[in-house]
C-alpha cells in the first residue's frame, strides 16, 4: 500500500510536470503565433503605404507638368 501510494504521487509528480512544459510550449507557440502575425500585417500596411506614396508622387507629377503648359501656353498664347 505505502508503495503504491509513493508511485500514484511519483506519477502524479511527473504527469504534473509532463503538464507544465506543454504549457510552456504552448505559450511559446502563441507568442510566436502572434509575432509572425504582427511582421505580416506591418509588411502588408508598408507596401500599402508604398503603393499610396507612389500614386500620390505620380499624381503630383502629373499635375505639375499640366499646370506648367497651361501657364507656358497662357504666357505664349
Amino acid at each position: 500500500m505505502r508503495q503504491s501510494a509513493n508511485q500514484f504521487e511519483a506519477a502524479f509528480e511527473q504527469q504534473k510536470i509532463l503538464e507544465q512544459r506543454r504549457r510552456e510550449q504552448l505559450r511559446h507557440r502563441a507568442v510566436n503565433r502572434s509575432r509572425a502575425r504582427r511582421v505580416s500585417r506591418s509588411q502588408q500596411q508598408g507596401k500599402v503605404r508604398f503603393s499610396v506614396l507612389a500614386v500620390c508622387l505620380i499624381v503630383t507629377v502629373v499635375v505639375v507638368t499640366v499646370a506648367m503648359f497651361e501657364a507656358l501656353l497662357l504666357v505664349m498664347g
